[in-house]
Parts: structure tokens; C-alpha cells; sequence
């Protein structure tokens, strides 16, 4: 049986090291996450041909769930859907999800490339720059196939990063509908400020909110929504608190978890908050901070799908991070050091 499902934009990630000339070419800041338009086509084959290029199955979504398969080290513990296309770049991401032990459900969109992320990386940040192509292409009807409807009716846990609201917020609403139907968990994560500056998105994370179990973000993303709105507070745990506020449709009460980089991280639940202190690594031993915020996740969720407490499951989630972001990208070793 499948433990936590997670649904959302299947990427090829394009990682190298770049200058700073380069993000001023194509008008790219560090630590940013934007969608690619047409002036920033030219950036994936230039980063292709540069040396050191790495590949490796991203989006913010099939990360956390190759960290929380990593985590749990149990066959057939995760799965994940999303739309690719018909090609090598496909062919790869399937090959290193089923090395992972990640069940890939992906639906495939002949007509159009596997989306793509260009990975920019300017000392320890990185700003993405993104080609969904296919994986914009994602329909709700793949999800209502029936074997890929009993995932989603079994799953003790479904994970969709905000992204996922720009290609199929209906998909978003059958999974949160059917957890609430079956008293499984459903969670989301804010993922960047646009997804609450766009008025749709906005409305489709409104919509869901009711139904949403755990919310995570990090600092920038829970000001962004404080922001919009019109909150006028800069006190993140209070903005927390009142996130966990957000009438729920649910008999259980939502828990708001807000990560803030080396600080505590924040959990608010009903009102009600709670800090959880993070061991800092050495700066000398961080390599790339970009995949920290999905690692995170994947640990959690890895932890609270064994149904563990709030207190473990933040250790978990601070373990994972703590482990990717001595890597460069969303990668880890063979095995974790951790045992639940």
C-alpha cells in the first residue's frame, strides 16, 4: 500500500554553476523561481553546453517524494504523477524514480517535450527558471483512471507542492476531496510568492484551504501571504497562527509549518505555537540550499506517515535538509543515517 502520493510538475533539472553575468543576461535572481518566457529559451541550451552540467528528476514535488522514499527505505512506500513527454529526458526521470523505489505514474503527452528547469547556481543560491511544457499539460482524468484512482483513495498522505495549482487545480480538488472523504491527510506548500500574487492561483489555494491537513512554506512565502492578504503583520508565527485559523472542512484542526532556513521552525495548530530549534551545519559543509525546502518536506512526511509526533517529524524534516543541502541539487547518498 502505498503511504504518501504525491501529485505535481515532473522537471528535468539542467544544474550548473554560472556567473554573474549570465543571470544578468537573461535578467535571473538568485533565489529566484519564475515560469521561462520567450527571451529565456536561449539559457537551457547554453547551461546544456557548459561543463559540469548535471541532470537529475526534479520539480518541487517528485523531490520531497525521492527524499521521503530515501527516508523510509520501504519498497513501494511512495508514489508520484505528473505529465512527461515521449522522450529521453522521460526515460530518465522514470529510470531514477524506480531506482529510488518511487512507484512513477506519470501521464504521457506525446505531442510535447518533458518539461525542463533550468538550474542556476551562484555561489550557495541558485534561481530556477522553468519549462513546464509537458508537465502543463497534466489532466484530471489521468488521476481518474482506476488504478491511479486507488492510489489516491489508499494513500495515508497526498502532497502537492503550489506549483501544481498552475497546471490542474481540478486534479487538486478530486485528491483533497477524496482525503477528506477518507479521512487521510492532504497537504500543500505555498512554493514561491507568485502563487499568491496571481489572483487564480490565489483562488485555487483558497478553495483548497479548507480540505488542506498540513500547509508548509517557508518565511518569504507566509510574509507573501500575509501580504495579499492585507494583513499588515511582519510577525511570521502570528501569520502562522492565523493560516492554522483558515476555517477547515476537516474534523481534525490544520497545522501550519513554516521553516525559516537555520532559524526554529514554526508549527501553529488551531492557534496554538510551537518551535522547533535546527541543529546549523558549519557554511563551510553547505554546498547548494535550493533543495532544502522539499528535502524538509520529505522527511516530515516521511515521519508522519509512520504516524510519529510533531517533534519527530520536524527532526526528520531537519535531517533531510540538513543532508541535501551538502549536496549539489535535490540528491543524496545511498542510505540515510537515521532511523525513526
Amino acid at each position: 500500500m502505498v503511504a504518501i502520493l504525491g501529485m505535481g510538475n515532473p522537471l528535468l533539472d539542467i544544474s550548473v554553476n554560472v556567473d554573474q553575468a549570465l543571470m544578468d543576461e537573461f535578467g535571473l535572481e538568485n533565489g529566484g523561481i519564475i515560469l521561462a518566457e520567450d527571451k529565456h529559451q536561449p539559457l537551457f541550451p547554453k547551461l546544456q553546453a557548459m561543463a559540469g552540467v548535471q541532470y537529475i528528476a526534479g520539480g518541487a514535488t517528485q523531490n520531497s517524494i525521492r527524499v521521503a522514499q530515501w527516508m523510509l527505505q520501504e519498497a513501494g512506500a511512495t508514489a508520484y504523477m505528473g505529465c512527461v513527454g515521449k522522450d529521453a529526458n522521460a526515460d530518465l526521470m522514470k529510470a531514477e524514480c524506480e531506482k529510488a523505489g518511487v512507484e512513477a505514474r506519470y501521464m504521457v503527452d506525446e505531442a510535447t517535450p518533458t518539461g525542463s528547469c533550468a538550474c542556476c547556481i551562484l555561489g550557495q543560491e541558485r534561481s530556477l527558471c522553468t519549462n513546464l511544457h509537458a508537465a502543463n499539460n497534466y489532466k484530471e482524468t489521468h488521476l481518474q483512471e482506476a488504478s491511479n484512482w486507488a492510489i489516491a483513495s489508499g494513500a495515508k498522505i497526498i502532497y502537492s507542492a503550489g506549483f501544481f495549482i498552475t497546471v490542474s487545480p481540478s486534479s487538486i480538488k478530486l485528491a483533497s476531496m477524496e482525503a477528506a472523504k477518507t479521512g487521510n491527510l492532504y497537504c500543500m506548500n505555498l512554493s514561491a510568492p507568485f502563487i499568491m500574487q496571481v489572483p487564480p492561483f490565489k483562488a485555487c489555494l483558497d478553495e483548497t484551504m479548507p480540505y488542506v491537513d498540513f500547509l508548509f512554506g517557508n518565511e518569504t512565502e507566509a510574509q507573501t501571504w500575509a501580504d495579499v492578504s492585507g494583513w499588515d503583520c511582519s510577525d511570521i508565527e502570528f501569520i502562522a497562527t492565523r493560516l492554522s485559523l483558515i476555517p477547515t472542512k476537516k474534523s481534525r484542526k490544520r497545522t501550519v509549518v513554516i521553516t525559516q532556513g537555520k532559524d526554529p521552525t514554526i508549527v501553529a495548530i488551531n492557534g496554538q505555537v510551537q518551535t522547533y530549534a535546527i541543529t546549523p551545519l558549519p557554511a563551510d559543509k553547505i554546498v547548494d540550499t535550493n533543495g532544502a525546502g522539499d528535502a524538509y518536506v520529505g522527511g516530515f512526511l516521511a515521519a508522519l506517515s509512520k504516524g510519529l509526533s510533531m517533534e519527530q517529524s520536524c527532526k526528520a524534516g531537519a535531517y533531510s535538509a540538513g543532508v541535501i543541502v551538502q549536496q549539489s541539487g535535490c540528491t543524496y547518498p545511498a542510505k540515510p543515517d537515521y532511523t525513526f
